[in-house]
């Protein structure tokens, strides 16, 4: 037996020891890419001079190499596994928050019968927050004075009484919110209230249909009621 042909059935020896539990009869891009290794490896020692072999440091270091690809390839499988599962159980919880009443960014306001509610967002706490609730034509129909609020989402309820006592006509309204602190002014974020009606996956994820707000993301859901 040649000296080329003892390295190489001692390299597929030693790999296979390294590999116990792989599998030949399932072709999968793991299996692929030690395959066509393992071509290249007792390719490159039947063609070696027989009198300068391929040393023992160089066959371990190859050896290495395809065992750290292959441990890589099947923690990206089982990442990908994870990732599915992560998705399906999003999607189940996602689907959870139907007929839920939640506050995303915006700033229109719904005034049904029993009021209106509505939201804000603060990065800091502020000692004045203030709403202003326009009709349709632009035309201040009332402004509620929140008081002093903490950094972070405040839900506010208006009754739907304008400023001069009359009840306002129900439908949709904007808002507009104000925030000082000492003689400093900010302008928070506003959020609508609306109910999710269905939820969608598509290649930019899961979204919430929140009526006739539009569609948002989970992300974007500040509260849930």
């Amino acid at each position: 037996m040649s000296v080329a042909n003892t390295v190489t059935s001692l390299a597929e020896q030693i790999y296979a020891s390294l590999n116990p539990s792989r599998k030949t009869d399932t072709p999968t891009v793991i299996n692929e890419a030690e395959n066509r290794f393992l071509t290249l490896l007792t390719t490159q020692l039947r063609n070696q001079d027989p009198l300068n072999p391929l040393d023992n440091a160089q066959l371990t270091s190859q050896l290495a190499q395809i065992s750290t690809v292959n441990g890589i390839e099947k923690l990206n499988a089982t990442l990908q596994t994870l990732l599915s599962g992560l998705q399906d159980t999003q999607a189940m919880q996602a689907a959870l928050l139907v007929n839920h009443g939640v506050l995303v960014p915006g700033n229109d306001l719904i005034l049904g019968e029993q009021g209106a509610i509505g939201g804000v967002e603060l990065a800091s706490a502020a000692e004045d927050v203030s709403v202003t609730i326009k009709d349709g034509n632009g035309l201040v129909v009332r402004t509620l004075s929140l008081g002093a609020q903490e950094a972070g989402i405040n839900p506010f309820v208006w009754d739907g009484k304008a400023d001069n006592g009359a009840q306002a006509a129900p439908g949709k309204y904007s808002v507009s919110i104000g925030a000082k602190t000492g003689t400093t002014n900010s302008t928070p974020t506003a959020l609508a209230y609306g109910l999710v009606q269905g939820v969608t996956r598509g290649s930019n994820g899961l979204t919430l249909d929140v009526g006739g707000f539009g569609e948002f993301g989970l992300a974007d859901v500040k509260q849930i009621f």
